[in-house]
């Protein structure tokens, strides 16, 4: 599973940073854009994509479907149509429980050294 950045701290991304940060490949975001609506990033005249702060939540909202909770595409799509504000609390959650789960296995290594 990726580990995700909690904001976006730049205005435009490309493709292969969307792929590389999601650990997935560049095809996968390009058929995801033809599956999801909801994900459309901007061309540039070239028709280079450019992907916003707000399109890489939709593809974390994706991934967070297919990857980890194991969705099918159309799973997640009627998932995401459907309650899409749900979509990203249960993400949210689930980032929360995965870092407090870490820390408490930093916890717990730190306490095994003092034994």
């Amino acid at each position: 599973m990726a580990t995700l950045p909690t904001e976006w701290t730049k205005r435009y991304y490309s493709i292969g940073e969307v792929a590389e940060i999601f650990e997935v490949n560049t095809s996968t975001l390009r058929f995801w854009e033809k599956e999801f609506p909801e994900l459309r990033p901007k061309k540039n005249e070239r028709g280079v994509r450019k992907y916003t702060p707000e399109n890489m939540e939709a593809v974390r909202r994706i991934y967070h479907l297919v990857k980890e909770r194991g969705f099918t595409l159309k799973g997640a799509r009627q998932k995401y149509k459907d309650n899409p504000t749900d979509v990203v609390q249960t993400e949210d959650v689930v980032r929360r429980l995965l870092k407090i789960k870490g820390d408490m296995e930093s916890l717990k290594k730190q306490l095994d050294s003092f034994k």
